[in-house]
């Protein structure tokens, strides 16, 4: 496992040196602009965000508990500590460690840790949901008069098409989850035996999630839930712009224009190293925001960086203190966390 980490993070380095190199002459960095920027920020919006991204995380309780709901009646207040412990752990040790939330809600609710990996799995795909259905329909119906408009109007249509695939893909497995894992098996057994068996189980788990949502009205409300969950955090994205008064370029940006960047986030959120994915997060927001809004390089690695603090490092004051009232130890349950991850087991066949 460390040699794997080490691994990803020389390669981390070396694409952010590759970048640094490839673009030395493009753009010149001020870092006294830099530092100026930062100076003359909107806190108010800032702090919009940050209470924006905090209720994201009562939400997800509220949502967990629905998932819940079939099996054991558990309040949302008691799934907030969990939530905050978790998110506190990924954003310190990285992104394997998003695997605590399940075992922190299994000793919360006293079930079994194999449910709430369950509970997990259709969790990540209601967020993939929300998350497309928002950004595609952001991007489908900006306005006409927005730069680039045609990209939107493309990316967006991509989007819907991948969230539409998605839906289907879980009514299958719904449906026929059982045969559905047999299939699989069988054809990459010739391939891989532990291969197999990994993305077999996968496939059951994920249809062990969806019997989690008992009733169409469970359903409903869960996707409720989400889409005004992602929402908040697309708004909290537009709030932290909003904070740069002195860049047009930001502090004009509307909801739909925003959704480009954070669909860049999310991509480069997929593979979050300890401590080195800030930086990377940064990099690829603010080149995001270079080139797609024209915001002078200064400016856009400020907001990256704020960004980075409002809607993901906002949290650890909360978790480091759930930690410390659940006498949690972050690094011990992370540890636990990766050594029965199903993702990693199958990584590592």
């Amino acid at each position: 496992m460390k040699s794997r980490k080490g691994l990803l993070a020389a390669a981390a380095l070396l694409i952010l040196a590759l970048i640094v190199f490839v673009n030395r002459d493009r753009v010149h960095f001020d870092w006294a602009m830099f530092w100026l920027q930062l100076r003359h920020i909107a806190w108010v919006h800032i702090a919009i965000g940050v209470a924006l991204i905090y209720s994201t995380f009562f939400l997800r309780s509220v949502r967990w508990s629905v998932f819940l709901s079939a099996t054991k009646k558990v309040s949302p207040l008691a799934l907030v500590g969990p939530q905050f412990i978790g998110f506190t752990a990924v954003a310190l040790f990285g992104r394997l460690a998003d695997v605590i939330r399940p075992g922190l809600v299994a000793q919360r609710v006293g079930l079994p840790v194999s449910s709430q990996l369950a509970v997990y799995t259709i969790e990540r795909m209601f967020d993939l949901g929300a998350a497309a259905i928002i950004f595609s329909g952001a991007l489908l119906f900006a306005p006409a008069g927005l730069p680039h408009h045609e990209i939107f109007v493309h990316t967006g249509e991509i989007s819907l098409a991948g969230t539409a695939f998605l839906a289907l893909f879980a009514v299958t497995i719904r449906v026929a989850g059982g045969a559905v894992a047999s299939a699989a098996h069988a054809t990459l057994r010739p391939l891989s035996h532990p291969l197999a068996e990994s993305v077999a189980d996968k496939i059951r788990g994920f249809r062990d999630g969806l019997n989690a949502i008992s009733s169409a009205q469970d359903f409903l409300l869960t996707a409720l839930i989400s889409l005004a969950m992602w929402g908040m955090i697309g708004y909290a994205y537009v709030q932290t712009l909003h904070a740069f008064i002195s860049t047009p370029e930001l502090a004009t940006i509307s909801f739909s224009r925003t959704m480009l960047l954070m669909g860049a986030s999310i991509g480069g959120s997929l593979l979050q190293l300890p401590i080195i994915g800030w930086f990377t997060q940064i990099a690829v927001t603010a080149a995001a925001m270079h080139e797609f809004f024209r915001a002078p390089i200064e400016a856009a690695t400020a907001c990256g960086a704020l960004l980075l603090f409002v809607t993901f490092l906002s949290i650890i004051p909360a978790g480091l203190i759930a930690a410390r009232l659940n006498h949690i130890t972050l690094r011990n349950a992370t540890t636990e966390a990766e050594a029965t991850d199903p993702i990693r087991e199958s990584g590592s066949a």
